[in-house]
Formats: C-alpha cells, sequence, structure tokens
C-alpha cells in the first residue's frame, strides 16, 4: 500500500570535486521558496501531458523490443556501453510526440544521435526501427499522423542533440535508462524531464518492469506481482504514480523513517555505476540493518519516491561524470515527493550547466529528517576512504 502524504517542497543545485567537502543542507532554502512562487504563476500541465503520453507509448516500444530481444539487436556506442533497437526507436517516439503535442520542434537534451543509424552497415536496424516505431504509434490508435519515413525517425533522433543550459526551456531524455537492466530482462526506465530556465519543472519515470506495489523485502522479478508504473511530478504539485496501462493517478510520499537502524537503501545493480564498499561503509555508520536493494536505472527513485526504501546512494569510480538525463526525472519525482537530492557534500543538483552535472563525489537521496545523519556518515566514510589509499 502507498501512503497518501502531502509532498514537501523541492530543493534545487549545485557541486564540486571528489573527497572535498563543504557541508550546507539545510530543510529550508530560498531556492525553494523561488520555485514556489515560479509554480504559482505558471503551470506546465500541457507540458506534463504530452511527456506522460510520449514517455507511455515510449514504454510500450520498449516492451515489445524486450520481449523479442536477439543479441543482434545489440550496437556498441565508442563508449563501448550497450544500445538497442529500443533506445533509439524509444527517442524518436518521445521526440515525435513532444512536437506533435506542443506543436513546435522540441529543444531536447538527450543519449542518442543519428550517426551510426546513418551508417550503410546500419540500414537494415534503422528499417527495423522504423517499422518499430510505426508499428508502436498505430497500436495505441490516438495519434493520426501518416507512417513515418526512416528519414523522419532520424531527423526525430537528432533533435537530441541540444546542449540545454541556463536559458530557455529544454527537454531532457534518456530513452532507456538502464540499459544492462533492459538487455538482461530487468528494471529500467525512459525518463523524460523538462528544465525552464535552468530548473526541473517536471519529470516523468515511466518504469515497465516496477511491480505497482512496494518492492520493500521483496523478489522484484515476482510474477504475482502486476508490474509497469509511470511516476510524474510537477513543481509544486507533489508526486503522482499510476499504473502504465492507465490506472488513476495516486499521490505518493518518500519515507517518514527518522530512524536510520530502519532505513533500507538503494544503490545500483552494477558496481561500475556505484561504489558498493562505500555504500556498505556509510549504511555501516548509520546502523542500517536491511541489506541493499540493488535494481538498475531511475526506477530506484520511483521506488523511493513512494517509500519502498528511505535512502538511494550512488558513487560512481573516480573520473566518472553524471549526465543530467540519468537524473533530472528522476530527481524531481522525489524532490516533489517530499525527499531531498543532493551530492556528498550536501549541495543540490545544477542542471543549468549543459549536458553533464559537476558534481561532489556522488548523488545521496534521504528525507529531510534522515538527510543530516546521512551527509555526516558520507562525510566520515568518504574521509576514511582516502585515508587509506
Amino acid at each position: 500500500m502507498l501512503l497518501h502524504i502531502n509532498a514537501t517542497t523541492p530543493l534545487h543545485s549545485k557541486s564540486k570535486f571528489p573527497f572535498l567537502f563543504s557541508l550546507s543542507f539545510s530543510t529550508t532554502s530560498s531556492s525553494s521558496s523561488s520555485r514556489r512562487a515560479a509554480a504559482a504563476s505558471m503551470s506546465y500541465d500541457k507540458q506534463l501531458a504530452a511527456a506522460k503520453k510520449a514517455a507511455s507509448v515510449a514504454a510500450r516500444l520498449c516492451q515489445k523490443v524486450q520481449k523479442s530481444l536477439l543479441q543482434s539487436d545489440v550496437q556498441s556506442k565508442s563508449d563501448k556501453s550497450p544500445v538497442t533497437v529500443a533506445d533509439y526507436g524509444s527517442q524518436a517516439i518521445v521526440s515525435f510526440i513532444l512536437e506533435k503535442e506542443l506543436a513546435s520542434i522540441p529543444s531536447l537534451v538527450a543519449e542518442e544521435d543519428s550517426g551510426d543509424l546513418r551508417k550503410e552497415e546500419s540500414r537494415e536496424t534503422l528499417h527495423r526501427i522504423t517499422e518499430l516505431v510505426n508499428d508502436t504509434i498505430a497500436g495505441d490508435g490516438t495519434i493520426d499522423v501518416s507512417p513515418l519515413s526512416d528519414e523522419d525517425v532520424l531527423t526525430a533522433i537528432d533533435n537530441g542533440k541540444s546542449e540545454g543550459g541556463p536559458h530557455g526551456q529544454h527537454w531532457v531524455l534518456d530513452p532507456i535508462d538502464g540499459t544492462k537492466g533492459f538487455l538482461r530482462g530487468d528494471q529500467y526506465a525512459i525518463a523524460l524531464a523538462l528544465l525552464d530556465e535552468g530548473k526541473v519543472v517536471l519529470g516523468v519515470l515511466a518504469c515497465p518492469n516496477l511491480p505497482l506495489t512496494s518492492i520493500a523485502g521483496s523478489n522484484l522479478n515476482s510474477s504475482e506481482d502486476k508490474a509497469g508504473c509511470l511516476f510524474f511530478a510537477e513543481v509544486g504539485a507533489g508526486t503522482y504514480m499510476q499504473s502504465l496501462d492507465g490506472s488513476l493517478p495516486t499521490k505518493v510520499h518518500v519515507s517518514t523513517t527518522e530512524n536510520p537502524e530502519e532505513a533500507s537503501f538503494f544503490e545500483s545493480f552494477e558496481a561500475a555505476h556505484s561504489s558498493h564498499d562505500l555504500s556498505s561503509l556509510i549504511a555501516t555508520k548509520l546502523g542500517v540493518k536491511a541489506p541493499p536493494v540493488r535494481i538498475d536505472s531511475q526506477a530506484k527513485y520511483g521506488a523511493l519516491s513512494r517509500g519502498d526504501g528511505a535512502i538511494y546512494l550512488r558513487f560512481p569510480r573516480r573520473g566518472y561524470i553524471e549526465k543530467i538525463w540519468d537524473h533530472a526525472a528522476g530527481y524531481i519525482v522525489v524532490a516533489e515527493a517530499g525527499g531531498v537530492v543532493t551530492d556528498a557534500g550536501g549541495k543540490p543538483l545544477d542542471f543549468s550547466k549543459g549536458r553533464y552535472l559537476d558534481l561532489d563525489t556522488g548523488i545521496i537521496v534521504t528525507n529531510e529528517k534522515l538527510m543530516p545523519a546521512l551527509l555526516k556518515a558520507v562525510r566520515e566514510s568518504i574521509g576514511e576512504k582516502a585515508s587509506s589509499l
């Protein structure tokens, strides 16, 4: 069951460099007040409706591909991370629907571009993506459009070349967040957010494999639990969850746990994405008794927003630079549900610097009451790890 509690005010952001700490967390801030004031004077309801539709339709495409996943679907980017036809198809659908629903070409900061797909050896893959996109759009039944050509799909994908920044409105998309989880048949998310003057003002997380009921202490892959969650949040309006097939939305709230010993925490499934050793040391200092819940993607933010766990820790390997599309949607989903998202030094995340986040060591997420103790444990644990090198 979900807690139906009014959400509290979200915070905003900036950060720095490994092992340098400036503990600056407070439960109230002028940026929170300014965001509330801005929300009172501007509604993003139309953009949120478009984002929900785009993410939901993209999720259907991803579900189709995951069910029939073949090794030949896997591409390889220059950074060697796995990419599937679903990545490109999801981005094309989100871009196309945003353009159609909002009657303007979206400024989209996204993970993919069409470079590899334009190569001669990728022609068959492109045809398959176009077919998937058209089949998914036709199957939706609410989108009146002629079938898209290969070039239409390439153009839609390339709308994602925006660099973002502090001015104007920019959509931020990860077409499949948690690619390795997707390939394993596990958790992934379609993550879409909107920046306005550098601030995250709405976010949507479509999580096709996340159970509708709490995953606290349960088997994530239990066939008994109905899966497919859509989380969405708009600045000043709270966070809601509904099923991907369209149930009535339910307002959600982060865990109200005050005692660290009763808290459970999420971390990345892949050890390369977050230091499990450091997370374990922090949990020990806090007195956390429950084992970590390790799942892929921003589905962690969604689960935390509804109180499945109380803490999310992410400490990437040294030298890794976080991208804004890996956190923007999850950030506002948690923040509008009453949670707090900061870097390891206690500074809120700053999404106004372009495609990347400038962070102090990592990202930590919890509720307001646990944050001071968590920051203290993080500071001490990173200090100990640094001194042992």
